[in-house]
């Protein structure tokens, strides 16, 4: 099963925002000028709702307040038209939340209440799933859940573009996820860049579904039209980092005044095809005009069909970056493998050698060679008879009160294969937070049957292509002090593990980065279930890293690792 990373969830955003099928000059107080997307004849009475929430009772909440004695507010997130959103703690269970909160009285509180109780009932796990839902002390409030870990897709568009993979995950994704809560019948009408996250294994998990147009007192004509519309600006964002309309709006620059909508891959070179057909078929309604006469997509179920009839998009193949040891040898290199002259021109290659000349044919040849090869024979006997019985009058000659294992100076020869003992053992994750850092000592302490285990990653064999494990992962072990190392056995949790076996240098003291283990043991390879070196020359450090940079396949584009034992020898 994969593991579910976690982000800081459904929060009140404030991002303009352009609409998708009617405007609303202000329909809730997001921020000035910020317009939202409502259904015809609903700009009236949202605006009406708008003045009573700012009517409403003001919330004397601050940071410590304790609901229903177990959810302690930590931070406030936002603070927007009569309701506030914080970070909180939920003290029965130890693990953050999120909670929006709004007064009883509030002109949305009831809605909010039937919205959180409907999107609760649905348990798709691909949304931001809603905790609890009560009114309670002239309180209504909503509980989610809360993760930290993971990434807003408003995040991870500033650092550039997705590439084509990534994107057709993207649309996937969410039209799936977004076609079943439809069937349900229950529509998101905010989908944006921040309310979609994405995981550390690669899955997109959608916030706020229901919850965030209630307390926005948001209600349109065509719900499937608006959420599909939304999710074809994402794709047409993912593919071009620009936003398709002329505003900006979620840290994205939107298109020149004028121009209307076109298309992704006329926006940005390198485009997929079929996916830049895709998003402009997905925002049809704004007057995107397909460069494919197929039928424009007007529910998320429709998109997710076109997305199935695509070709699939297979995730690019992990670079290979050569070892600097390796050199051609002249066999490879041949005539182009040499170096150039100082005219630029290679130079020649040097003539063939003669071949030798045939072996004797002749009656005299035949019985010539036959007299060598037994002369030969005689020579190679009678000098392993005379090494033998030299050897043996060595060995008769050895002062019998000296140990073998002792040198001549007297002093004892440490002796090879002796386990070394391990103090301590760290997971390896210098650019991101550990993956189970509890588990680590399952790889150390002598049972083959306990293991520490990665993450399952998606799509990508290098932990998910994620950029904070770019640099793979692994455990490091302490052997409390300099020691000469000569033999290191390693089990894994499953065979197919790209590995290499780095130490640190004597003096290290807390070694955490990558280049603080310049000695390689190994080189890296792909590693079977068992992996057992030994040294030709004991090497001498304190820290052991055991480094993995590719995962073995568990599943069809799934990839998960991990070590079961680690023995090291002097």
């Amino acid at each position: 099963m994969a593991e579910r990373s976690t982000a800081a969830v459904d929060v009140a955003d404030s991002g303009g925002e352009e609409p998708l099928t009617a405007e609303a000059g202000k329909a809730t107080a997001d921020g000035a000028g910020t317009k939202e997307k409502v259904g015809k004849g609903t700009e009236a009475a949202v605006t009406e709702e708008v003045g009573a929430a700012a009517e409403a009772s003001p919330l004397e909440l601050h940071s410590g307040h304790k609901l229903a004695r177990r959810y302690r507010l930590e931070e406030c997130v936002t603070r927007l038209d009569g309701f506030s959103s914080w970070r909180a703690v939920d003290e029965k269970l130890r693990r953050a939340v999120g909670v929006h909160v709004l007064p009883a009285d509030h002109p949305r509180a009831r809605p909010v209440l039937a919205a959180a109780r409907s999107a609760a009932l649905l348990g798709d796990p691909r949304f931001v799933q809603v905790l609890d839902a009560v009114e309670e002390n002239d309180l209504v409030y909503v509980v989610h859940e809360w993760l930290p870990d993971a990434t807003e897709l408003t995040a991870v568009l500033a650092a550039g573009p997705l590439e084509p993979h990534d994107a057709y995950q993207l649309v996937s994704q969410v039209s799936q996820a977004m076609a079943a809560a439809h069937r349900e019948g229950l529509a998101h009408l905010r989908l944006n860049p921040g309310s979609v996250l994405r995981t550390e294994s690669g899955q997109y998990r959608i916030r706020g579904l229901a919850v965030m147009a209630a307390l926005r007192g948001i209600s349109v004509d065509h719900p499937q039209r608006t959420d599909t519309e939304a999710i074809g600006a994402l794709l047409y964002a993912a593919l071009t980092q620009r936003w398709p309309y002329d505003t900006d709006a979620y840290g994205l620059s939107g298109l020149p005044k004028g121009v209307g909508l076109i298309a992704p891959d006329q926006v940005r070179a390198g485009v997929h095809r079929g996916l830049s057909e895709l998003a402009m078929r997905a925002l049809v309604n704004e007057g995107a005009t397909a460069s494919r006469q197929d039928q424009p997509c007007t529910t998320p179920e429709e998109l997710a069909k076109a997305v199935a009839a695509m070709p699939r998009i297979r995730p690019p193949e992990p670079v290979y970056t050569p070892s600097p040891a390796y050199s051609r040898t002249t066999y490879q290199q041949g005539v182009y493998g040499q170096p150039p002259n100082r005219g630029g021109t290679h130079t020649a290659r040097p003539a063939a050698p003669m071949p030798p000349p045939p072996p004797l044919q002749s009656r005299t040849g035949k019985a010539l060679k036959w007299t060598v090869s037994a002369l030969l024979i005689a020579a190679l006997g009678l000098g392993s008879w005379q090494l033998a019985d030299t050897l043996l009058k060595e060995e008769n000659k050895t002062d019998p009160g000296k140990s073998s294992s002792e040198k001549d100076d007297g002093k004892g020869e440490q002796l090879v294969g002796k386990p070394l003992d391990i103090a301590s053992a760290t997971e390896f994750s210098p650019l991101d937070a550990p993956f189970a850092p509890d588990k680590v000592d399952g790889a150390v302490d002598g049972d083959a049957g306990t293991a520490w285990v990665t993450k399952e990653f998606w799509n990508y064999p290098n932990f998910g292509n994620l950029p904070g494990r770019k640099q793979g992962s692994g455990i490091v072990v302490d052997l409390g002090s300099a020691k000469s190392v000569a033999n290191i056995d390693i089990d894994f949790y499953r065979a197919g593990q790209k590995v290499e076996v780095l130490a640190a240098d004597p003096s290290a003291s807390n070694p955490t980065s990558l280049s603080a283990f310049s000695k390689h043991l190994t080189d890296l390879k792909s590693a079977g279930k068992k992996l057992t070196t030994v040294l030709d020359k004991p090497v001498r450090t304190r820290f052991v890293l055991v480094h993995i940079t590719e995962l073995p396949a568990s599943t069809a584009d799934r990839y998960r690792g991990g070590i079961s034992e680690i023995k090291v020898k002097g």
